[in-house]
């Protein structure tokens, strides 16, 4: 199975981040440059958007994101699709500018978004500035994230003050084994050549998570106290409508 959707949008921009107060929830969005899967990301930044939050964009060198070729063909992922991610990637300000996860702080957020996408194995998953961003969103008592897909992987390699992995005995989704079987081929390599380095799944359960990626469902998003999770392209209206909902937006 390919990591794609089929959903129709309007073609709706937001080129920058809306004049906000004091009182607005910030949330900030770490992105891959290796390769973001689009609906992804984008689905929750515009809905967050429209629920009144303030976003932010960081990427690990504060270089713009790319986008999965994958996540707008147009065969892949329907026309309309393809057309909205196309265009909010190219337009979006916070996109097109955003800070180097280095020089941002977990504090000054009341939550982060990981967008999935495969590229995130090769960059956001193994950054350790993310891993302590993720680490510090969801170890107080005021913290959310929301992680999808192939970003799942970082709850792999990411652990608490005690040297923990903060996924230990908790109750996760995200992109399974079965799907990746479609995907790379006997030797793990991607349609582009790249030797996938692991598979989410794998390591997620070796880390200690409650692994569920409900396949017999049509979306499956898993909310476990400040941390919710999300399987796929086809659950990211649903992730972003049930993060959007755990910020009291």
């Amino acid at each position: 199975m390919a990591e794609a959707a089929s959903v129709a949008h309007e073609v709706t921009v937001n080129p920058g981040a809306p004049e906000v107060d004091d009182a607005m929830t910030s949330v900030l969005f770490v992105v891959s440059e290796e390769g973001y899967w689009g609906e992804e990301c984008i689905e929750p930044l515009t809905t967050l958007d429209e629920r009144g939050a303030e976003i932010t964009v960081a990427t690990p060198t504060g270089n713009p994101p790319v986008v999965d070729e994958r996540s707008v063909d147009p065969e892949n992922v329907g026309e309309e699709t393809a057309a909205w991610v196309t265009e909010v990637d190219e337009t979006d300000e916070r996109l097109n500018d955003p800070e180097p996860i280095a020089a941002v702080e977990a504090a000054d957020y009341d939550a982060v978004v990981f967008p999935g996408g495969h590229g995130t194995a090769w960059d956001v998953n193994q950054d350790r500035d993310a891993r302590r961003l993720l680490r510090e969103q969801v170890a107080g008592g005021d913290g959310k994230a929301l992680v999808v897909c192939h970003a799942v992987g970082i709850l792999a390699f990411a652990r608490d003050a005690d040297g923990d992995f903060v996924v230990a005995g908790r109750d996760v989704t995200g992109f399974p084994n079965e799907w990746e079987e479609g995907i790379v081929d006997e030797h793990d390599l991607m349609p582009d050549g790249r030797k996938l380095p692991y598979w989410v799944e794998d390591e997620v359960v070796a880390a200690g998570a409650n692994w569920d990626a409900e396949l017999d469902a049509d979306t499956s998003v898993t909310v476990d106290g400040d941390l919710v999770t999300a399987r796929g392209p086809e659950s990211s209206a649903d992730a972003a409508a049930t993060f959007a909902d755990e910020l009291g937006l």
